[in-house]
């Protein structure tokens, strides 16, 4: 029994659960959030939303207008054509595409970057000493000019590259020269006998 005496003892201590008591919003609040709400109701009806601003500073808006521009971007078509072989570095990657950086055919005579550029080269080639066995496609039939220029632009004054720039009408030139060529460049013997010519 005195078991059971001390259990309802126990029972007796216990507490109720607390319970949160209903309190509602109070009414004042509740009609600062009405009043706010109508009145950006009527503010937003009655505001012309298309018109400029009547306090500022009376400038007037005008339309967003963009410049032509004239000059191509050699360091974006690199990016865009160039850089899976020769790295954005210009570094190539050892043994297997030649670094363009203190190459001496980018350095040497532009006509030879630029016949490279336009048909490509295919077979061994050798740039500070270490030889290289690949094939670089042609960029004639992809790019105008214009653009030949300016990436040879972009290879002969980027990447340490301190040569010469050239203009379009070069390319043209060299361009109108090999017109009848339809297969790449046969490595380092055939640059060599441009770079004598």
């Amino acid at each position: 029994m005195k078991r059971e005496e001390e259990y309802n003892r126990m029972l007796q201590r216990e507490r109720n659960e607390p319970t949160e008591l209903g309190r509602p919003v109070p009414l004042l609040v509740l009609f600062v959030i009405a009043s706010l709400f109508l009145w950006s109701v009527y503010y937003i009806a009655v505001s012309d939303l298309h018109s400029p601003a009547s306090f500022g500073d009376n400038r007037t808006t005008a339309d967003f207008e963009v410049a032509e521009s004239t000059t191509i971007d050699g360091g974006q078509l690199y990016t865009a054509n160039c850089v899976a072989c020769h790295q954005a570095s210009g570094a190539g990657v050892p043994g297997v595409f030649p670094p363009l950086s203190a190459s001496e055919w980018v350095q040497g005579k532009p006509e030879v970057v630029i016949q490279i550029l336009l048909h490509g080269i295919t077979g061994e080639l050798t740039v500070e000493g270490t030889t290289y066995n690949g094939v670089m496609p042609d960029f004639g039939s992809k790019f105008n000019d214009d653009e030949i220029a300016a990436l040879v632009n972009h290879l002969r004054t980027n990447f340490g590259n301190k040569a010469s720039t050239i203009e379009a009408d070069l390319v043209k030139a060299q361009r109108e020269a090999t017109a009848d060529r339809t297969t790449p460049w046969n490595g380092e013997a055939d640059l060599q006998k441009l770079e004598e010519q």
